[in-house]
């Protein structure tokens, strides 16, 4: 599967892509080496490049949004793409609870189906599945390199107020 690299502050990322969108992001890391791999006029590099670019310009601070960003999770069923689908819409700033995602889906009761979702989401950031906490606003399980560190570190820089016990007000 083609990849392409975006250059950050904290690192290089990278992220997958094919014609119907991106299938995969991996957050910044120092001392990643980008691949060789040639990409020019792939299906799908407008979508991914337009993906890197507000990806660059997520880990500069500034408000982005990928709404016009396609991303493949063909593959995964139906209830994971519904669950991703919702969180794609909580807005920069914003948190959601496990419990509300599942309930805004019809699925009140699947608090720990959607948490696992999330444990498997391939396109963190695009779906911004940092922006779902407990139902008591601690933060919860956050699988993308650094764990809970960096899921607190992107809600600050979202401006989400993290209280001293490492709670976000819902």
């Amino acid at each position: 599967m083609p990849r392409i690299s975006f250059s950050t502050k904290d690192g290089l990322g990278e992220l997958s892509f094919n014609a119907k969108g991106v299938s995969s992001v991996e957050l910044p890391e120092v001392g990643r080496l980008p691949g060789d791999e040639k990409i020019d006029h792939l299906p799908g590099m407008e979508n991914a490049a337009l993906a890197a670019e507000l990806l660059r310009q997520y880990f500069k601070g500034e408000p982005v949004y990928f709404d016009d960003v396609k991303v493949d999770l063909s593959g995964h069923s139906p209830f994971f793409n519904e669950v991703c689908e919702q969180v794609r819409s909580i807005p920069v700033g914003q948190v959601m609870s496990y419990a509300k995602v599942a309930s805004l889906i019809g699925k009140r009761g699947s608090a720990r189906a959607v948490g696992r979702v999330m444990a498997n989401n391939p396109v963190p950031i695009i779906v911004p599945c940092h922006r779902v906490v407990a139902a008591d606003g601690r933060l919860t399980g956050y699988s993308a390199a650094g764990g809970l560190e960096t899921k607190a570190a992107l809600l600050s820089m979202e401006g989400v107020e993290l209280r001293e016990e490492g709670r976000v007000v819902l």
